[in-house]
C-alpha cells in the first residue's frame, strides 16, 4: 500500500486512504501494538471525524478499549500517552500535507515512534494479507479530556516576554488550541489562529516559502521582535527574525543552547542536514554533538538510546528529554521566547553570531535511479578531495575541508533530496553546478 511510510501512514483521504483500510488497520492495530488500551487524538481536517469513527470501529472489533482525547495537537497525544501509561496511542493527521490529505501517526510504549521498520510494516502486511477477525467482546470508548492538564504542563515554561512583540501564524492548525491562552495577547499578534481543516489561508506546512509570507508581513507590520509559525498538527514550529527574514531551523538547536546547557557535559542530537556551525556553536557550553537520521522514527529512539538532553532537525522538529524524548513545537516556541528575553538581544543579531556558512537548502530531484545517482556525486566529489568526516547512513553526509554535502532519497515521496554547505558563497555555487552536471544523466 502506498500510505504506508518510514514515520507514518498518509495519503489522499477518500483515493490513496480509504475508511475501510482505516478500519482494517484499528483492526490490526491491537496485535501489532500488544496491548488494548489505546489513546487517539485528531486533527481537525473535515476528514478526521469519518476517520476517528472507522479507526474507533476497528479497534474496538479488536476488543480494544480506546480512550478519545478528542481534538487534539500531536504532541498532546505524545504526553497523553507517557503521562498516562498507554501502551499505544494514534494522531489521525496529515501534519504539514493539504486538506485533502490524512492520516495516523502511531506511537508505543512511553510515546515512541512506531514507524515501518518496528510496527507499520507489520500492519501493513496485516491489512494485506490477513484476514479479519472480530471478537465476541467488544471494546469500550472512553472520553478522555486533557486539554486542560496539557495546558497547565505547558504554562510553566511560559516565560515573562518583558515587552517582546511576538507575531504568530497558527497555520489554522491544532496549536491554535493552547496558543493564544498560553501567550495571550498583550503585544502578540496572531493570525489564522482558528482550527480550520480546510487551512483556507495557506497550507500548513512552513518550510514552502510561499506559506510564511504572511508572517513576515505580520512581523514587519507590527514591529515584531520574532515571528513564529507551526505546522498543522503542531509538532513543528519555526522562525522568523525581527526583520521577517527565515531562520534556518537547524541553528534553532543552536540557539536553544542558551536554555538548556550551562558548561556541563550533554549529549545533543541533530539531523544528517544540519550545519556544522550548530555544533560549533555548542560545542563550547558543553554539548557533544550526535547526528543521525531524518525523522521522528529514528530521532525520538536515538536521543533516549543516547539520553539526550534535547535535540532538533532541519524540518523544525525539536525534541526533548523531559518531554518524553518528542517534539512539540509549542514546547519550542515558548523555550526560544525564554532565550531571547534571557539574552536581550535581537533575534537576527543571535542567529548571526551562529551562522557561519553558506547553505543551499534542501533541493529536491525526481529521479528513479536513486541509489545510482548518489554513488555517482559520491564517486565524483571524492576523487577530487579526501573527506574530513564520512556517514552513510540516511544516504551520504561527506564533508571535506571547506564545505560538506548530503544526498539522501525522500523516505515519502518520489525524490532525491541534496543539500551542501560551504565557507562561502562562490564555493557553494561552484560545488551546486558540479552536483547538477553529474545528476543530469538521471534526471
Amino acid at each position: 500500500m502506498g500510505v504506508f511510510h518510514a514515520y507514518d501512514i498518509r495519503g489522499i483521504y477518500g483515493k490513496d486512504l480509504l475508511p475501510e483500510d482505516i478500519y482494517k488497520m484499528g483492526l490490526f492495530l491491537p496485535s501489532v501494538l500488544k496491548t488494548k488500551r489505546i489513546a487517539v487524538g485528531r486533527d481537525c481536517r473535515e476528514s478526521s471525524p469519518e476517520a476517528f469513527k472507522y479507526l474507533v470501529r476497528g479497534l474496538c472489533d479488536a476488543g480494544a478499549n480506546v480512550f478519545d482525547l478528542g481534538l487534539a495537537t500531536t504532541p498532546m497525544v505524545y504526553y497523553a500517552t507517557s503521562k498516562h501509561h498507554f501502551d499505544g496511542s494514534v494522531q489521525i493527521t496529515a501534519s504539514h500535507n493539504g486538506a485533502e490529505y490524512n492520516g495516523l501517526k502511531v506511537s508505543g510504549r512511553e510515546a515512541m515512534p512506531i514507524g515501518y521498520d518496528n510496527g507499520l510494516k507489520e500492519l501493513e502486511d496485516c491489512v494485506l494479507h490477513k484476514v479479519p477477525v472480530i471478537t465476541e467482546k467488544r471494546g469500550t470508548v472512553t472520553q478522555l479530556d486533557l486539554r486542560d492538564e496539557y495546558f497547565s504542563y505547558l504554562s510553566a515554561f511560559v516565560p515573562h516576554l518583558k515587552g517582546l512583540r511576538v507575531g504568530i501564524d497558527v497555520s489554522n492548525g491544532m496549536a491554535g488550541l493552547f496558543v493564544k491562552k498560553l501567550l495571550g495577547t498583550e503585544n502578540v499578534f496572531y493570525i489564522n489562529e482558528e482550527p480550520d481543516g480546510r487551512f483556507p489561508n495557506h497550507a500548513p506546512n512552513p518550510l514552502v516559502p510561499e506559506n510564511i509570507k504572511q508572517l513576515q508581513e505580520l512581523v514587519r507590520n507590527r514591529q515584531c521582535d520574532l515571528g513564529i509559525i507551526f505546522d498543522g498538527d503542531a509538532d513543528r514550529v519555526m522562525f522568523t527574525d525581527e526583520k521577517g527574514m527565515f531562520i534556518s531551523p537547524d541553528l534553532i538547536i543552536a540557539l536553544l543552547g542558551h536554555h538548556f546547557l550551562d558548561g556541563k557535559p550533554a549529549r545533543v542530537l541533530q539531523d544528517i542536514r544540519s550545519s556544522k556551525a550548530v555544533g560549533e556553536y555548542l560545542s563550547p557550553m558543553g554539548a557533544h554533538m550526535h547526528t543521525w537520521r531524518v525523522g521522528r522514527a529514528f530521532a525520538a529512539p536515538k536521543l533516549k538510546e543516547i539520553d539526550g538532553l534535547y535535540g532538533g532537525e532541519l524540518a523544525g522538529h525539536y525534541y526533548f528529554r523531559d518531554f518524553f524524548y518528542s517534539d512539540s513545537g509549542l514546547l519550542a516556541s515558548l523555550l526560544v521566547l525564554d532565550v531571547l528575553v534571557k539574552l536581550g538581544k535581537p533575534v537576527s543579531e543571535i542567529i548571526g553570531g551562529i551562522r557561519k556558512y553558506e547553505s543551499s537548502g534542501e533541493i529536491n530531484f525526481r529521479i528513479a535511479r536513486k541509489k545510482e545517482a548518489m554513488e555517482a556525486l559520491k564517486a565524483h566529489f571524492t576523487a577530487q578531495e579526501d573527506p574530513t568526516a564520512f556517514f552513510d547512513f540516511d544516504g551520504y553526509r561527506i564533508e571535506f575541508a571547506h564545505w560538506w554535502f548530503n544526498v539522501r532519497p525522500s523516505n515519502t515521496e518520489p525524490y532525491l533530496r541534496f543539500i551542501a554547505e560551504a565557507a562561502n558563497g562562490e564555493l557553494l555555487s561552484e560545488k551546486l553546478g558540479e552536483m547538477r552536471m553529474v545528476l543530469k544523466p538521471y534526471l
